[in-house]
Parts: C-alpha cells; structure tokens; sequence
C-alpha cells in the first residue's frame, strides 16, 4: 500500500520591516495568514470572506461569464497592480471580488508568472462586505479611479440587492450612477444584464 503524500506546512513569512515595492509583495507570494492586498506599500490582511459573500461572487461571475464578449474573461479574488507609483516606489495592490480582464492578459499573467496590472481591467466588481462599506465607497473607489480602470461596480448584498456602477469622467474620477436593485442593465463596456435578486437566491 502505498502512503498517501503528506501537505507541506504552510509557509510563514516574517512581517517586513520596510514599506514593500509592488515587486517585492508579488514575491512573498501566498501567505499561510489568510488574504493580503498591498496599500502604500504596507501589507493590510483581512479575514475570509462569509459564505453569502462567496456565493454572491459565484453567482455573479456565473452571470457574467456567459455573456462577455470573447476576447474578455472574469476572473476571480486576483492580485492587480494598481500602477499608482513609479517601479521601486511602495507600490498598491488590490485583490477585487471580480475583474473582467482582456483574455491576452490572462495568458501574459500565465507566460510571465506576474499579476495583472490596472490597465488591463475593463471592470473591477466589489461585493461589499458589513465591514468594507468604506473601503469600497470610498477608498477603493478613488484608488481604482486614480489607477484609470473604466469601470467600477459595487454590488452590496443587504436586501434588497443592489449595484453601483462607477465609470471614469475624466479628471473628476469616477461618476457614480444612482443603485440599481431588480435588474442591471448597461450597454458598456459591453451589453450584460444582471438579475441582482439571484445572486442570493
């Protein structure tokens, strides 16, 4: 009989004593300590998303995926180099529920074992969490809109279900349409329409 192979321990890694580069985060890799993004150059953790969380993120990404365009492709809970500060300056990254990405970048993430950069996201979804309310009105908002992503949709899962759907105004940032609750309708950056009641049901 043969033995089962045994898991390897989790790799710890020391809290760095320095602000990180958007590079060296990306070299830490997966940390044994639960879900990281990189702000200002300062590793942030925050604890495991809920279950409801996780299957509205399902459910969404189910949704979209059958109808973006070929050359797009959802992905989820990814690293994305926010771009924000020049190489060797403390860098930002972010770890979106969803981005919505051009398929050439996922294949250059894959060549390269890099992360995917702010550029290459046509839309970044955030499904809001009791304690993100203002991470993702307000800080992530003005982050992703500093980064040049299109387009920004928060989906918050107090009932009924609702959408915010941010897209960039120029130099003002991101113009934020009113919530959307029932149906999610919008021609850009592509024809989708989202049954928010579902992601729960």
């Amino acid at each position: 009989m043969t033995a089962l192979p045994q898991p390897e321990p989790a790799r710890r890694w020391e809290i760095p004593d320095h602000l990180l580069t958007i590079e060296e985060y990306a070299a830490l890799g997966e940390t044994d300590s639960g879900f990281t993004e990189l702000v200002e150059g300062r590793v942030v953790m925050s604890p495991s998303p809920k279950t409801e969380h996780n299957i509205v993120v399902f459910e969404l990404g189910q949704q979209l995926a059958g109808q973006l365009p070929g050359h797009l492709r959802v992905v989820p809970e990814t690293d994305v180099s926010l771009g924000l500060v020049p190489p060797g300056r403390p860098g930002f990254s972010r770890r979106p529920d969803l981005v919505i990405v051009e398929r050439a970048a996922v294949a250059r993430v894959r060549r390269d074992g890099d992360m995917l950069r702010a550029d290459e996201v046509a839309v970044v979804a955030e499904v809001m969490s009791p304690g993100s309310k203002r991470t993702d009105y307000q800080v992530k908002h003005d982050e992703y809109a500093d980064a040049g992503i299109p387009h920004y949709w928060i989906v918050d899962i107090t009932e009924p279900v609702s959408l915010v759907a941010c897209h960039q105004a120029g130099e003002f940032g991101y113009q934020d349409a009113a919530a959307v609750t029932g149906t999610f309708t919008t021609d850009v950056p592509f024809p989708v329409k989202l049954d928010l009641d579902a992601l729960l049901s």
